[in-house]
């Protein structure tokens, strides 16, 4: 028994998952391509359904971001060409969303694949969310102890001082009165 979640291996997916906006996201021209269907028509599909993708489900690209994922992904020329405006973006809600408008069996395969990595990426985040907190502890204490060493190395520092005073006040020639003797 072959699935289309078995078709689609995980990384096809991750690679797929940019970061905007603090949010992972998927661009509308990588969902049309696993969901085999043309971009214009899944942006239509949204489009038909725009109350089902709120702000924070979508939202399109700014210029700036465009530049910055095109910078990622090296799009080639002829590939730029076809951009004639700022692609829609998809969060996890959104891509969870798009099951409902895109109702072929392809693309509720697709989407179940895609929900499953991202629920992998959460976890694999919050397994390692104590080992960063062990990290940041590390860290603090890191930094009291460069701040003891450097009060030591102040005191030090101090004290290296007192000793030279000490000892040019020693080595001065002695004037004065001196007393005669007997």
């Amino acid at each position: 028994m072959t699935t289309e979640t078995q078709i689609l291996p995980d990384e096809a997916i991750i690679n797929k998952i940019y970061i905007m906006r603090g949010k992972k996201v998927m661009v509308d021209r990588d969902l049309a391509e696993l969901y085999g269907v043309e971009t214009r028509g899944l942006n239509q599909a949204v489009k038909r359904n725009e109350k089902r993708f709120p702000e924070d489900f979508m939202f399109q690209m700014t210029s700036e971001e465009m530049q910055d994922w095109k910078s990622q992904i090296v799009i080639s020329n002829t590939e730029k060409m076809g951009l004639r405006k700022p692609p829609l973006v998809f969060t996890e809600q959104g891509v969870a969303m798009l099951s409902s408008v895109l109702n072929s069996e392809r693309a509720i395969m697709v989407n179940i694949a895609i929900i499953r990595v991202f629920t992998k990426m959460r976890e694999l985040v919050n397994t390692h969310k104590e080992i960063i907190q062990k990290l940041e502890l590390l860290e603090m204490k890191d930094i009291e102890q460069d701040d003891k060493i450097m009060r030591i190395f102040e005191y030090l520092k101090q004290f290296e001082q007192t000793k030279q005073k000490e000892l040019e006040q020693n080595n001065r020639p002695k004037i004065g009165y001196k007393p005669s003797k007997k």
